[in-house]
């Protein structure tokens, strides 16, 4: 199983980017689904993300993105994706998908993604 994220970039403060992540492989179910990031010199922290990728549960956003960030999924082709409106310097980060897959052995794993970078300046 590989998860395949990208839409990263350079954006200028109160700008927009989507991200994209897409899982494939020997997947029988994506349990759960989304994002984490981290910036320079802090540790990594979750975004938001699917707790039932199926269903379309979420966790919160994390408060500092709230009302500027949507995440939404594809449940067809396992793909989860983040808008990013409204960005600000403080959304620098690289950012990274993350999935608890279901695989045809029918054992749960943790799978993340490259990480694709967001830079936010002027």
């Amino acid at each position: 199983v590989q998860l395949q994220a990208s839409g990263g970039g350079l954006v200028q403060p109160g700008g927009s980017l989507r991200l994209s992540c897409s899982a494939s492989g020997s997947i029988f179910r994506v349990n759960t689904m989304g994002w984490y990031r981290q910036a320079p010199g802090k540790q990594r922290e979750l975004v938001a993300a699917f707790t039932s990728f199926t269903s379309g549960d979420t966790t919160n956003y994390t408060d500092s993105v709230k009302g500027r960030f949507t995440m939404s999924r594809d449940v067809a082709k396992n793909m989860v994706y983040l808008q990013m409106d409204s960005l600000k310097p403080e959304d620098t980060a690289v950012y990274y998908c993350n999935a608890n897959i279901l695989g045809f052995g029918r054992r749960y794993f943790d799978y993340w993604g490259q990480g694709t970078l967001v830079t936010v300046s002027s």
